[in-house]
């Protein structure tokens, strides 16, 4: 029983999957960036990409069963030769589609189609932007990257993005801590980017580093690997179970490969039956009340407030 299988049990907890409500695509490893928190282990020099076989494999299975989300995410997914594949498949499917974006790319040429190509098929933006000041996201994303994603921000809020269509920022903390409340951050990150860049946006996700691959190297680099640890085990919260994300999403890797999230992922816990488990292998209904698999790194979910895709799952216990 690892640690965090400790926790719950403490507690008279237990970890099921539920109804399938979002089907998050990761379609590769490649990005035009290379951040110190990514779990991904994301970079410009990475291969790993979904080919166009298990694109449309993955695409007769959204058309199929039609998950309500269906969530784009990489590296950076727009990067993908199929990205405009999966957007336009799942919106014909019905779903709702995010991207989960990294706000630089809207700054390459070969992507400055992206802002009105969003719009146009309604697809929510979840973009990264770890602090409201440049010498906090250039720290932990590189140099330049905050004048990046600020030109990125008021593009997108040039084609009705904070306003019309949904605009959501994902903050990380800098370093070996938990972040604060998300609440109290929003609103700084909202009158910040508002008073000083005229940027509107919808909601701030505020999301625990994960102790996984780069992160995790940098914390073994500068002796916090432990310390982080016990953090995470000493903030557990079990109010946060209730929310965790892998209770409703299906993660599904580049070569099509099934996990329960996406950190699992990164990890190699892919789903079995007796053998590995691919997409096309299930149905959503195969996948109800089946147990979740858990590591320490499930730590950082329930640190806290908790931690999802969409932020925080909970509020923190005093």
């Amino acid at each position: 029983m690892n640690r965090f299988d400790e926790k719950l049990s403490t507690h008279g907890l237990t970890l099921r999957r539920e109804k399938l409500r979002t089907l998050q695509i990761n379609v590769g490893r490649k990005c035009n960036q290379t951040c110190t928190h990514c779990h991904v282990d994301a970079a410009p020099w990475r291969t790993e990409m979904m080919n166009a076989e298990d694109a449309h494999r993955v695409g007769a299975w959204i058309t199929e069963h039609r998950p309500e989300i269906v969530d784009i995410t990489g590296g950076a997914p727009e990067l993908s030769a199929h990205f405009r594949y999966f957007v336009e498949t799942a919106r014909a499917a019905g779903a709702h589609v995010i991207d989960r974006n990294n706000l630089t790319i809207i700054e390459t040429k070969p992507f400055a189609w992206l802002p009105e190509y969003l719009a146009e098929h309604e697809v929510e933006v979840i973009a990264s932007l770890p602090c409201y000041t440049a010498d906090n996201v250039d720290a932990q994303r590189g140099e330049g990257v905050f004048a990046q994603s600020i030109a990125a921000l008021h593009k997108l809020n040039a084609v009705g993005y904070g306003t019309r269509l949904p605009l959501n920022l994902v903050f990380n903390p800098l370093g070996a801590k938990l972040p604060g409340p998300q609440a109290e951050l929003e609103a700084d990150y909202k009158e910040a980017l508002q008073r000083d860049f005229g940027i509107v946006f919808n909601a701030l996700y505020a999301v625990t580093n994960q102790p996984i691959a780069r992160f995790a190297e940098d914390l073994r680099a500068h002796g916090q690997w432990d310390a982080y640890l016990e953090l995470l085990a000493n903030s557990f919260n079990p109010a946060t179970v209730a929310g965790l994300m892998c209770r409703g999403t299906l993660s599904v890797g580049w070569r099509g490969e099934l996990y329960d999230c996406d950190f699992n992922q990164m990890l190699g816990m892919q789903l079995r039956n007796g053998r590995p488990l691919f997409l096309w292998d299930v149905t959503p209904e195969d996948l109800a009340e089946r147990a979740i698999a858990t590591g320490i790194h499930c730590l950082a979910c329930t640190a806290g407030a908790g931690s999802s895709c969409t932020g925080a799952t909970a509020a923190a216990e005093l």
